[in-house]
């Protein structure tokens, strides 16, 4: 069993701060073990679980603060949140006791704007992490993982092809009854076909119009399913920034695949062998290094950018770290070099540094300001 060190302090700080502490994160990866493990390692010996998908625990909660409200001193775990958002008003008035103290870690496989009850309700009463699944710096398994991804159950599958069925089966089960489960009344059969189109686009400027005539449906629809797909922590929506400069820069956001394994199997791409020969190779790894990049320095959604102008300067990945302005660009190539759109963006972003990200295992400057760094040694910038 891999122990999620990383994620498992984040629990501890925000339950130094807060009475509740949610985790946030796709299904299956991992949110009810971690949780586990959590009241084991800190040493929880009173732990109560409620899976709000069980319909017995369901029954047990019809009536949430007098059932709830006798479990003062335990760490309470209430798994599958997005299932009763009716209960934040509860937890609320249980926290608030003047008297007595209750600690509550929800799980939750939806975004807080999905669960956006929590977010009213919950002010200054909880604190939200997020779970991705496995990431390169838990499993040091960049090859297996640029296949099968991170969800737990497919990159420890005993075969690729076993990890194929277990993706098959869970893009189903998310299709036929999650997205059901979450309130959303639309055809399975049409999000999935709008997912598989997706994979296109994976890495690029995200076309609504574009998609949505190709599917015969409104632009406006096309954004409900992407905010569906962003909500359940599938795709990533990299918005743009704006910088005050006179030229013409791009407003539409990039999308990203959070999984290269989910990504593979809409794709198509059921080997290593089809990974390295496929068309999207370049924006696969892209894909995949940036999330793990992302992960390794525990930089928030929201404040993760890309940029880039009408003539064609870009930067794959604006952060803002430490007080300084850091930019990312992602390279599939065994030797980076300087472009004339990495030194635009030095300039009219004012960066203090620019790192090009590429596979491999070196480090090396390229000039005063810019840095080739092997995908292998990233956690290096996390100290």
């Amino acid at each position: 069993m891999i122990q999620r060190t990383t994620y498992l302090q984040a629990v501890e700080e925000q339950f130094q701060v807060h009475a509740i502490c949610g985790i946030l994160g796709a299904r299956q990866v991992g949110k009810t073990t971690l949780a586990r493990q959590f009241a084991a390692q800190f040493d929880y010996k009173d732990v109560v679980f409620f899976d709000l998908e069980d319909p017995e625990h369901l029954l047990i909660l019809e009536n949430p603060k007098l059932v709830l409200s006798q479990y003062e001193g335990y760490l309470i775990v209430l798994d599958e949140i997005q299932r009763r958002p009716d209960l934040f008003p509860v937890l609320r008035v249980l926290v608030d006791d003047p008297v007595k103290k209750y600690k509550f870690l929800i799980l939750g496989s939806a975004s807080r704007d999905l669960i956006h009850q929590s977010s009213e309700t919950l002010a200054g009463r909880i604190g939200y992490i997020y779970l991705p699944p496995f990431t390169f710096f838990e499993t040091h398994e960049a090859r297996v993982m640029l296949l099968r991804g991170g969800f737990p159950k497919s990159f420890l599958a005993l075969s690729d092809k076993a990890s194929w069925n277990w993706r098959s089966a869970y893009i189903t089960t998310f299709l036929e009854r999650d997205l059901a489960a979450l309130g959303f009344d639309i055809s399975p059969q049409l999000m999935h076909k709008f997912w598989m189109m997706l994979c296109a686009y994976h890495g690029q400027i995200f076309n609504a119009a574009e998609l949505g005539t190709s599917l015969m449906i409104s632009p406006k629809l096309v954004i409900k399913y992407l905010n569906i797909l962003q909500g359940t922590f599938m795709i990533r929506v990299l918005q743009p920034w704006f910088e005050n400069i006179t030229k013409r820069q791009v407003k539409t956001p990039k999308i990203y695949f959070r999984d290269s394994g989910i990504f593979n199997r809409l794709a198509a791409i059921s080997t290593f062998d089809d990974v390295i020969h496929s068309s999207k190779a370049g924006a696969l790894w892209e894909g995949f290094a940036l999330e793990q990049l992302i992960s390794c320095l525990q930089i928030p959604d929201e404040e993760c950018y890309f940029w880039s102008t009408h003539n064609d300067a870009e930067l794959d990945l604006l952060v803002f770290r430490h007080g300084k302005r850091i930019g990312f660009e992602f390279k599939y190539a065994d030797g980076p070099k300087v472009t004339k759109s990495m030194h635009i963006a030095l300039q009219d972003l004012h960066l203090d540094h620019l790192y090009i990200i590429f596979p491999g295992s070196m480090k090396f400057p390229l000039s005063e300001q810019i840095t080739a760094i092997g995908f292998e040694l990233i956690s290096q910038l996390a100290d």
